[in-house]
Parts: structure tokens; sequence; C-alpha cells
């Protein structure tokens, strides 16, 4: 790209991209647009709002054998928020149109992230649009105790196409991924960022493709800024590290849409096929169902259920919930089918078969998917308040939890918690440091624990680029350390070089720390 840009100053996040296929990255060919490998180099070094021109620097990347590689790398030219992101892409053995992917397909995404979970901010997932929604709700399942965003998107045109949706989605995509700390899995598309396990696909050819009937987007690309909607982010409220499972139940599950004149014969068929766990079905309005000439059809579900199969009720409505409010859902509710509430058809597979995959009987299965796990189905909450108005009220309200956290004073920490200042959570001061920061060094490991079981965020770094668990160690908090790194925390690849050397003295803090 000609000369090369002097290096900047600013703050780098580091977000790795995952290429698993998709139209984004195809190419045409005889046999029309096929998926081509070497995205980084054709699809993004070209492009200045991608690559800043700066002096080229790699990264490590690990592997699927377990071994880290230097890759190259890329780095956006500096937001609007005064920072970088320093990125490198990891591409699949085998490209795959979208409607290839399978369940070993979701657990290599998964171990992928998995492996590099301590090298990178955030992750990328680029993928194909047809199969998109499923891949994401699997995700959100298959990622416990994510502290870390991971983003998929796609497109509706390759990026090598001159009109094409691909350079706005991936750059949206890069942005947050590298600016927000948002620990869910979610989809990214025309300027907006939903719950993936709340998304599904509306249109096969518009670049607003995808949609999120029943949760507003998480957050909003305008011409300015990024809007994000805190109150609405997920986030782990378990003293537990980041882990994957992979074992699912995909081939035990089925997906069955209820239609007018149905006959009970053809949905007992269904049921009875050999090894059949599970039952996704698919009702009309509010969960109803016909019953058939003297409850044959309910009959049958009661049967099946008798049996040990997990029949669970969505609506086919694109809006809306299942409910018992008409006598058609409250009979099936009666012959023991779960009602789905307001998740996705895709939200609901993706559970149901993650549920099956573990070691849980029956009933805790059923009771299982009533509840929200990931944010996937909208539960009774209290209250949600909205951040205040005014910098001076933001500003005190930050010092007067600050001050709460440094005393050691857990009720009044706990009162602002459960109040209008939850809020604050993972909000920073001048110098960048959190509620967590300050409570890494703070006297009360009660205090900590709080606000890790409210879901403040481990990996933040303030302005220092200094996390808690540096922050902790470096303080000679052991215990502090120990409950950082029990609730997944990890020095950031920045600090690593400066906790060696500290480590040196023969502090043992530092190896509980990981180095």
């Amino acid at each position: 790209m000609g000369s090369k840009t002097p290096s900047s100053t600013a703050a780098e996040s580091r977000v790795l991209i995952v290429m698993t296929g998709g139209t984004i990255c195809m190419k045409k060919s005889p046999d029309g647009f096929v998926p081509a490998r070497g995205f980084l180099e054709f699809g993004m070094a070209p492009r200045p709002s991608f690559n800043d021109g700066s002096e080229q620097r790699d990264i490590n990347v690990s592997l699927s054998d377990g071994t880290e590689m230097a890759r190259r790398s890329l780095r956006t030219p500096m937001s609007t928020y005064q920072k970088h992101v320093r990125y490198a892409a990891l591409e699949f053995d085998t490209l795959l149109d979208s409607s290839s992917i399978d369940a070993a397909g979701w657990a290599e995404i998964a171990s992928t992230i998995h492996r590099n979970y301590r090298l990178f901010d955030g992750f990328v997932v680029l993928h194909g649009t047809d199969s998109l929604a499923y891949t994401c709700s699997a995700l959100s399942f298959m990622l416990q105790n994510l502290g870390k965003p991971v983003i998929l998107t796609g497109s509706q045109a390759p990026i090598s196409e001159l009109q094409n949706d691909a350079t706005d989605n991936l750059l949206g995509s890069l942005i947050i991924a590298g600016h927000f700390m948002i620990p869910e899995v979610c989809l990214f598309f025309n300027h907006k960022l939903f719950r993936g396990n709340r998304a599904c696909k509306i249109s096969a050819s518009d670049f607003a493709a995808f949609a999120s009937p029943n949760l507003p987007p998480l957050a909003v690309i305008n011409s300015s800024k990024t809007v994000v909607s805190w109150e609405l982010v997920h986030r782990p409220k378990h003293i537990e590290p980041f882990s994957i499972h992979t074992h699912r139940e995909t081939a035990h599950v089925a997906c069955l849409r209820i239609f007018p004149g149905i006959k009970p014969e053809m949905i007992d068929a269904v049921l009875n096929v050999s090894s059949l766990k599970g039952l996704i079905l698919e009702t009309f309005g509010s969960g109803n169902a016909p019953g058939g000439a003297d409850g044959a059809l309910t009959k049958v579900f009661e049967a099946a259920v008798s049996r040990g199969i997990v029949i669970v009720n969505v609506t086919q409505c694109m809006t809306g919930t299942v409910s018992p409010l008409y006598e058609p859902a409250m009979r099936l509710k009666r012959a023991g089918v779960v009602p789905g509430h307001d998740m996705t058809t895709e939200a609901a597979l993706a559970k149901l078969s993650y549920l099956l995959g573990q070691s849980l009987s029956v009933e805790e299965i059923a009771d299982q998917m009533t509840i929200s796990l990931r944010g996937e189905l909208s539960e009774p909450t209290a209250t949600a308040f909205q951040h205040p108005s005014g910098l001076p009220t933001h500003l005190a309200d930050l010092t007067a939890l600050g001050y709460a956290i440094a005393n050691g004073d857990a009720e009044t920490v706990l009162d602002a918690l459960r109040g209008r200042m939850r809020y604050l959570l993972n909000e920073s001061d001048y110098s960048g440091n959190t509620p967590l920061h300050v409570a890494a060094t703070g006297p009360s490991i009660e205090v900590l624990g709080l606000l890790l079981r409210n879901g403040a965020s481990v990996h933040l770094r303030n302005k220092a680029g200094r996390t808690p668990l540096f922050l902790a160690a470096n303080g000679g908090f052991e215990e502090h350390v120990c409950m950082l790194r029990a609730s997944g925390a990890h020095l950031h690849a920045g600090e690593v070089e400066a906790a060696r050397m500290l480590g040196q003295k023969g502090d043992g803090v530092w190896q509980k720390a990981g180095v």
C-alpha cells in the first residue's frame, strides 16, 4: 500500500476473525460463486477502512493441533473512541456454504474460540447467512460463562462485488468486538447487533436480512457512534471460568410445523422415529394446536411424553409468546408439552439439543427449557433503570460506588447493585478503572464476589492497559487473584511480559495469576 503509516500510540485491541465460508468470501467461477481462500489478503488488506497501512506485525494464533503460529495481522484506522483494532484471520481447512454446517462445524468454531480465548479480546466469525441464526443459537449454549464478545456476521453479496453489504457488516462487527465488552454470542447485520439466540433470517435478498422480533437490538451503529443498550446485555453471573460444551444431541431432535388438517398419525409417525429424544412443535398463535377427533392428537402427545420424549411448543408467529391463554394451548400443557415462551425455533432446537447432551433427567430438561439460560427467552423482570441523564450525576454515582468498594462496604455495594446504580457495573472513571478494578485491590473479598456474581467483566482494561487480575496480583492480594481466576480472568497478552518480570521476584501470587 505504498509507504507505511507511522505507528500510533493509541490503544489497540485484538480480534480474531474465524472464516468458515459463506457468501462474504466468495468469488466468481465458471460454476458460479464459490468460497475463496485468502480472505485477509484479497478482501481486507486492499481496503483503507480495514488497513491503516501501519508497519506489519505478526500475532500468535492457536491452531487446531494446539500449537501457536505467528500470523499476519492488520490494523484498522483509529476509531471515534481513539482506539485501533488489530486482527488476524484463521480459515477453516474446508470453507463451507452455510447450508452444509452441522454439529461438527459448530464444535470446530467453539474449539477455535476456546483455544484462542486468552490471546484475543474478541472474536468475529464469518459465516453464510442461510444457517447463521442456527449457528448463533447453537454457540450461545456451547460457550459457557463467556466473558468476551463473539460476533457472527456474513453478507448477502460477496465483498469482491462492487455493490455489497459485506464491508459494512464486517467493519461494524470488528468495531464492536474490539471496543465494547458485550460478553454474548451476537449476530451483526445491517448496522444492528442482535443477541444471537433471538435472531432469525427474514429475507433471502434484502441487506436487512435479519431481525430479532422479541428483543430490541443490543447495539445500533449510526453515523457518529455505536449506541449500546447496556441494560439488555446478558452477562455471566457465576464464579466459573470460560468453557465449552460440544456434545449435543442434534441428530435426535426434530422440528414439526402444525398446519390445518394435519393428521394425528402423521405426528405419531414422527414421534416414533427411532432414537428421537425431542421435538420442537411449531403451533398456531399463542401455542394452539388441534386436539383431533376424540382428542386423538392430544393422546399422541401424551403417549410420546410418557416415553420420555421432550416436546417443546413454540409459536409460528414472528412475534409474541406461547401461553395457555386459550383452551387448545392449555390442553397441550396438560399433555406434558413444554411451553417455549417467546423462543425462536432456532433457539429452541439449539437449547434442547444442548440440554439433551448433558446428564439431566427428562423432568430437569423440561424445567430448564422454560427458564432463560443465555437470554434466549423473556422472563418477568424488575424495572430496568435507564442510564441517568447528566454527567454530574453519573460521576457522583460512580464515585459513591467506588468509595463503598474501597471501604469494603458490602451492604452499600449490594444496595447499589439492586437499585439504579446497577448500570455502573462496567463503567470506568477518568483512569479507566471499573468498579472491579477498585475491588481487585480493595479490602473485601465479599465485595469482589458481589461484583462478579452480578456480571462485572474480568476482561476490561484501564487506560494503562491493566486488567483487575494484574492489579490484584501486583498488590499481593492472593485471595482476590484466586477468585478472579476462578471467574475466568487471565492476563491480557499485553500484560504477560510485565507480569513475568514481576514474577521473577519469587512472589507466589504471580504464579496463581497464571504466570
